[in-house]
């Protein structure tokens, strides 16, 4: 799993003037859970952006005050109107606890059933996974090299070692569909006969 740094700053207040305050100078108000004691801080915006504008799921190593603590995003407010980042809570990581992470699934390979016309129907496109912090993956590949027209690959078909997905096991992840030309081919191959 990718990591990346941020440093940010203690905050003396917590209240909503001095998260106006922090706001207006571009720094986003934050929180780190998990840990013995909560830590509030502030960081620049321009330096979360990485991390949260990003389908990539990130291990994020916080140095506030001179101590550095792994962590993940748990949580995030934006402004309804403007979009803007405008409060962020970050989840301590512990290397002996498990913490469920929502994962991309990238698909591998090409489907026989899309050769012959069929449509690709990616329903899920992240998994929550619960792992050890050593044992998260960047991404869950999913092959598709088998999947006929009809088929589809389910959440109790993927297996990784130390991982456990806790999506619904019969929730379809990707499916291979009969396409509206695929179906007129076939009618029209129908009537021939």
């Amino acid at each position: 799993m990718k990591s990346f740094a941020i440093s940010g700053s203690p905050r003396e207040n917590v209240g909503k003037r001095d998260a106006k305050e922090l706001r207006y100078q571009g720094l986003v108000p934050a929180v780190l859970y998990g840990g013995s004691t909560q830590t509030h801080f502030s960081v620049s915006a321009a330096d979360l952006r990485h991390v949260v504008y990003t389908p990539v799921v990130h291990f994020i190593d916080i140095t506030v005050a001179g101590v550095t603590t792994q962590a993940i995003i748990k949580d995030m407010q934006f402004h309804p109107l403007t979009e803007q980042l405008i409060h962020i809570d970050f989840l301590q990581l512990d290397a002996a606890k498990p913490v469920t992470i929502e994962i991309p699934v990238k698909l591998t390979g090409t489907s026989p059933g899309v050769k012959v016309g069929g449509k690709l129907v990616q329903k899920l496109r992240k998994l929550r996974v619960k792992a050890l912090p050593k044992d998260h993956l960047d991404n869950i590949e999913v092959s598709i090299e088998a999947l006929e027209v009809g088929k589809s690959v389910k959440v109790n078909e993927i297996k990784f070692p130390n991982l456990t997905i806790t999506n619904a096991q019969e929730d379809t992840i990707v499916s291979v569909t009969t396409s509206r030309a695929l179906r007129q081919a076939e009618q029209e191959a129908a009537k021939g006969k």
